[in-house]
């Protein structure tokens, strides 16, 4: 390969609403979302119709994998790693002979043999590369991602963030950057931002750095931030209101998520216009949610298992509300479904674990219960041992923004392929990508 091709993973953002940001500013507030709409070659996606399929982790693993759904049967995040029999076009790419890095991509396991650089999603239990930075890094991810909603950062996590800005950031990045932390003390949704716009610049790095063909980025903070308040867009009308303790009726997160990544872009954009090739995929989007539904997350998933009676081998925390238990036999695992089951709010007699999925001797379980938790309220386990509620989860937010199967690709001017003219399935991503080379 001549030259390099990057796949920017920009999950779920609404490319349809940005068109509607771009044409609302007086001024060019958004110069490279505007550019790669207007010069870069676009065309739209669409993903699983059954919506208990619409999730970014099946989607994105149907691009890696290029199957749909149906075929591959990837179901849960980090589920990858129960199907090594099915190739992901990392090491597809490297069998090749091209050289292969990439930055969290989500649901995807580490099968390279030589990776120019691997960091993995913080979700997904799989090694990163061999280099000690790398490792550093995933273990940042890991523990600053899953304990999100507890406000907490290891001393190690801090001290892995100040060695990414150290090696990654010039002055003027290292300004902006400041400015950007400052500005949590008053729109705390940006900390999702703060983390994207490291792993970009880290991303930066290793394609200076490093002698890389085929590299990819996984950028998680605007779907979280559209999930969360969608509600407070100037561009949607009739939409429900967040609450004041939740966030002001003035702020728009959505509009602060596009001016970062409108920066982050406009890097990418720079490297297209020289030799880099470059895609850019949201896999799918979000439109707005019309219910009232609070998300919780358990704060200490060991604390809480073990307080309750259940005997477990590990614990993995997933995304927001899941979680994965293992155990030594099924035995221990019939009893854990049997306690998880009858486990009830007191004031409304509702299950806290509705979905739970059982496999061989682990059970991947999601925090259900979607009213608001108060300081006074508690659980009952079995209909005999009762627990606080609010002590054991933190509030993660309120549901703005649902999954749409609709996804956007813009591909720069220097790609050698026909740009499909109608809709394709999100999984044909693959093999335009594989096409390329």
């Amino acid at each position: 390969m001549n030259k390099k091709l990057l796949f920017i993973q920009l999950n779920e953002i609404n490319f349809d609403l940005v068109e509607k940001y771009i044409a609302g500013s007086k001024k060019d507030k958004f110069p490279n979302l505007s550019y790669i709409k207007k010069f870069y070659n676009n065309f739209t996606t669409f993903a699983e119709s059954e919506y208990k399929n619409l999730e970014p982790w099946i989607q994105w693993a149907s691009v890696h994998l290029g199957k749909e759904y149906n075929d591959h049967q990837i179901f849960r995040l980090g589920d990858i790693v129960k199907h090594p029999e099915q190739k992901q076009i990392f090491e597809m790419m490297e069998a090749k002979g091209f050289k292969v890095g990439a930055i969290s991509p989500m649901n995807a396991e580490n099968r390279l043999k030589n990776p120019t650089y691997f960091i993995p999603d913080p979700w997904t239990n799989t090694k990163p590369d061999s280099s000690r930075f790398s490792k550093r890094i995933s273990l940042m991810l890991k523990q600053s991602v899953n304990e999100n909603a507890s406000n907490k950062l290891s001393f190690n996590s801090i001290i892995t963030i100040f060695e990414i800005i150290f090696r990654t950031l010039n002055y003027r990045k290292i300004v902006f950057l400041i400015s950007l932390v400052f500005s949590l003390k008053n729109k705390p949704w940006k900390k999702s931002l703060v983390l994207d716009y490291l792993l970009h610049n880290l991303h930066l790095y290793f394609l200076k750095k490093k002698n890389v063909d085929f590299s990819s980025i996984f950028l998680n903070a605007g779907a979280h931030i559209q999930h969360h308040y969608l509600y407070n867009t100037k561009h949607i009308s009739n939409l429900p209101k967040n609450p004041n303790w939740y966030i002001k009726p003035s702020s728009d997160p959505i509009e602060d998520m596009l001016l970062i990544y409108d920066k982050i872009i406009g890097d990418y954009v720079k490297l297209s216009k020289n030799s880099t090739q470059l895609i850019i995929a949201t896999g799918l989007s979000q439109v707005p949610y019309y219910e009232v539904k609070f998300y919780w997350r358990l704060k200490n998933h060991i604390s809480f298992l073990n307080k309750i009676g259940i005997k477990f081998s590990k614990v993995w925390p997933r995304m927001t509300r899941d979680f994965e238990i293992i155990f030594t036999s099924n035995k221990e695992l019939i009893n854990a479904k049997n306690i998880l089951e009858n486990i009830f709010s007191k004031k409304d007699d509702i299950r806290i674990f509705s979905e739970i999925d059982e496999r061989d001797k682990s059970l991947f379980v999601t925090l259900t219960y979607s009213t608001e938790v108060k300081d006074e309220d508690s659980l009952v386990i079995n209909n005999n041992l009762e627990i606080n509620f609010f002590n054991e989860v933190s509030f993660v937010a309120i549901k703005n923004g649902k999954h749409n199967q609709k996804g956007y690709v813009f591909c720069s001017p220097n790609l050698n392929f026909k740009t499909p003219q109608e809709p394709i399935h999100v999984s044909k991503i693959h093999n335009l990508i594989m096409s390329i080379l």
